[in-house]
């Protein structure tokens, strides 16, 4: 397990470039064109599933009449928002489908609009993010920079995510866009969805309380807290460099971790790093082709996402 957050010079082995591998980590172009290929049948699956699990989640809070139900349902919903999240990252990077027009149409509406995000805007901001890990354009440094830091800051941090603070201070954003025609541009169609969702929730249903409690509610709070930590485990405490080792964790993936907060291939973050062109099913793929060429080893890997955290807070004295 690494002591600090960034890898010491000496796990940061100059192996590139490879037979493989370029310089910057990418494949030769003849080895990365296959990995590139957007699987937009089985992406489909993945949307409709998702959507199918939101059904039966929802039906089963709200038909059991059971309390503890819904409170098994109310958690199982913030890992469901983490797939909208990050199948929603997939479309911004136009990797969802082939079809740029069928990507941006599931993207926005059947993705975007439900996890309450203008995809066009995230898709810029987003940008900024990887052209420039740390960099004066990077739009989520609140989420890294201050690591390792006081244990105090995180878990204040966490309880202003866990309570809703955080939550409602992105959907006021939202609701107050609404007062401008610009505003209503952006952010008329995603109240416009969260309206359809709650007027759908409540007809098959018959319980007016499914959305604000089984969706909304879940976004402002477990959602946010679940997003720090999954930031924290992406680039809490790196820095900005050329290296994208010095930018990005490299995580061991376990089931539950994967399950929980890191869906769909994402905690094979630093692949993504390196080659932010690979859809997320190849990118078990690549990250074995850096672990091959030596680009990644386990002097630079955190055995886990709770080692990672550990070592984000700095000891008290």
């Amino acid at each position: 397990m690494l002591d600090e957050l960034t890898p010491p010079a000496s796990a940061l082995a100059d192996v590139l470039p490879t037979d493989r591998l370029q310089p910057n980590g990418m494949l030769r172009p003849d080895l990365r064109q296959p990995l590139r290929r957007i699987p937009g049948f089985r992406n489909a699956l993945s949307v409709a599933a998702l959507w199918a699990g939101v059904v039966v989640l929802i039906a089963a809070a709200t038909q059991l009449h059971r309390w503890w139900v819904v409170l098994i349902v109310f958690l199982l919903m913030g890992p469901v928002h983490v797939r909208f999240a990050i199948l929603m990252h997939e479309a911004a990077h136009r990797l969802l489908f082939a079809s740029k027009r069928a990507n941006d149409l599931v993207g926005m509406w059947l993705i975007a609009c439900p996890a309450l995000v203008p995809l066009t805007l995230y898709r810029r901001s987003h940008m900024a993010h990887h052209r420039e890990e740390f960099g004066p354009n990077e739009p989520d440094i609140a989420f890294y920079s201050g690591y390792p830091g006081p244990a105090a800051a995180l878990r204040r941090r966490l309880v202003r995510d866990a309570v809703g603070i955080s939550g409602w201070k992105n959907l006021k954003v939202l609701l107050l866009a609404m007062r401008t025609s610009s505003g209503r541009r952006i952010a008329g169609p995603i109240i416009a969805v969260q309206l359809v969702l709650w007027a759908l929730m409540w007809t098959l249903s018959g319980a007016w309380w499914a959305y604000p409690l089984l969706w909304l509610l879940p976004w402002m709070t477990q959602w946010r807290v679940l997003n720090r930590l999954r930031a924290l485990g992406e680039h809490g405490g790196m820095t900005a460099s050329e290296d994208r080792r010095l930018t990005t964790h490299n995580v061991a993936q376990h089931p539950l971790a994967r399950l929980w907060f890191v869906p769909y291939n994402t905690g094979w973050h630093l692949a993504h790093h390196v080659d932010m062109g690979i859809p997320f099913r190849q990118l078990p793929a690549f990250h074995a082709e850096l672990a091959e060429a030596g680009y990644v080893n386990d002097a630079m890997t955190f055995r886990s996402y709770t080692a990672l955290w550990r070592a984000c807070i700095t000891p008290e004295r």
